[in-house]
């Protein structure tokens, strides 16, 4: 008789295992450990033979290889075209995630409804909300159009049965995490029900030539909820980024086969839905008086540059161990700079709290703007504002030196066109920009001689 197989499959990350555990050695979640069935192993053997059997190929120069042609269709949208690269691809499978509220189904539901005004059928599916509680919200977005049709359901084989009326060119999920497969005994949003709810439309997107597009959950920790493969088997994942509380968002996209990861759209939640941020050029700063503690700086987001004011308070520390804190900036490098400032310049930050906020809720990735971070925090240390005409750019290193940053002209005729005078530079551009005078610093110790 042979003997019974059995597996094992955290619910956290997906990682199996042939006996049970009490703690995950990928993920190292406790007690998340379930029994697979036998027809949920037979299922995965069977997305396993179809991903590896295939007809033999013998290897080819990559000269002599055709290319794919890529057919790609506007949503609508000139930000989400951005980010995907140009526009939706015909037969994609796009991962839309971010925190509860930030506007992951007003921007699908507001995309399904351009496509559906542009004469293309869509289907949006939720598993969360009614028909008719969408209908609230198309109302309020204006994208009642006959060709976007709902459906509430969560039953993945009802789905595929309507997709197979034809005529679709988009599908819309919401969310991946409500869906449920028959074929399947686990309970909806568990790993095994997401895994192979995802392949099957991957497949399904893929013969059929629908763009498809699904919203997941994310946990905590702010990663897609589910097993780690999910975002291995889409095409594109894209990122929700943004406080609920304020009005703009930021989609970044992290994996993109048709296209770059470099750029960012960026929208503003408003009485009509999410829109396409029409003029943000003013959105991260203000020009009013100059107050200690604030200084100006550009940054690159993809081939954008945007300014942004970064804000520093620097207040009496009380207890023996000094508080740091930063948002929408690295903490790890701003004790860096601290660490800088007190060895070359002997500033005692030891004895202070240090506070950095980025205004406008964005998070800066790049370090061009450390020259800004260092000259906020020396304002508001010393209690001495900076002039608001004046933008700051450079990155700093451990030994106090000002390096160069990419796409200087760029940043400097971005904040010409904003009216700054003054920039303080680690090099002076090889192409004078009129308008604007640029001061260079090659280390931190000049950057006090100025101010």
């Amino acid at each position: 008789m042979a003997k019974k197989k059995t597996l094992f499959e955290c619910q956290a990350c997906g990682y199996q295992s042939s006996k049970w555990l009490g703690k995950c050695p990928s993920c190292g979640a406790w007690e998340e450990f379930l029994e697979l069935n036998s027809k949920q192993i037979e299922v995965l053997n069977e997305i396993k033979q179809v991903s590896t059997v295939g007809t033999s190929s013998q290897a080819i120069s990559i000269t002599k290889v055709e290319q794919d042609k890529i057919s790609r269709f506007s949503s609508g949208d000139s930000e989400l075209d951005l980010v995907m690269g140009g526009g939706i691809v015909s037969g994609s499978l796009t991962l839309i995630g971010g925190s509860p509220g930030v506007g992951k189904s007003t921007l699908l539901l507001k995309i399904a409804g351009n496509l559906a005004k542009a004469n293309q059928k869509v289907l949006y599916v939720s598993g969360e909300e009614s028909s008719g509680q969408i209908k609230l919200r198309s109302d309020r977005l204006g994208s009642n159009y006959e060709n976007l049709y709902l459906m509430s359901e969560i039953r993945l084989d009802a789905v595929l049965s309507e997709l197979s009326c034809g005529g679709y060119k988009a599908l819309v999920i919401d969310s991946i995490q409500t869906m449920y497969s028959e074929k399947l005994t686990a309970a909806p949003g568990s790993v095994s029900q997401v895994r192979e709810i995802t392949f099957e439309l991957m497949r399904w997107g893929k013969e059929h030539d629908i763009a498809i597009f699904i919203i997941g959950h994310i946990t905590k920790e702010g990663s897609i909820a589910g097993p780690r493969v999910l975002e291995h088997m889409v095409d594109t994942v894209l990122y929700f980024e943004g406080d609920s509380s304020r009005e703009l968002r930021l989609l970044r996209g992290f994996k993109n086969r048709f296209g770059s990861t470099s750029e960012v759209g960026i929208f503003e939640m408003t009485s009509a839905g999410l829109m396409s941020a029409k003029d943000i050029s003013k959105k991260f700063f203000t020009r009013g008086n100059a107050q200690a503690g604030s200084a100006i700086t550009v940054i690159m987001e993809g081939s954008r540059p945007i300014v942004i004011e970064v804000q520093a308070l620097v207040s009496d520390n009380s207890y023996s161990n000094p508080k740091r804190s930063a948002t929408g900036y690295e903490l790890n490098r701003l004790t860096m700079l601290l660490a800088l400032l007190e060895r070359k310049l002997d500033l005692p930050f030891n004895q202070y709290d240090v506070f950095i906020n980025i205004t406008g809720g964005i998070k800066i990735t790049e370090t061009s703007a450390d020259l800004a971070i260092i000259a906020a925090i020396i304002s508001s240390f010393r209690n001495r504002p900076i002039s608001k005409d004046t933008v700051f750019m450079g990155e700093v290193s451990l030994i106090g030196d000002i390096r160069d940053i990419f796409s200087l002209d760029q940043r400097l005729n971005e904040a010409k066109s904003q009216h700054f005078e003054k920039a303080i530079v680690p090099s002076i551009p090889t192409e004078k920009i009129d308008g604007i005078k640029c001061f260079e610093i090659d280390e931190v110790s000049k950057l006090i001689e100025w101010m």
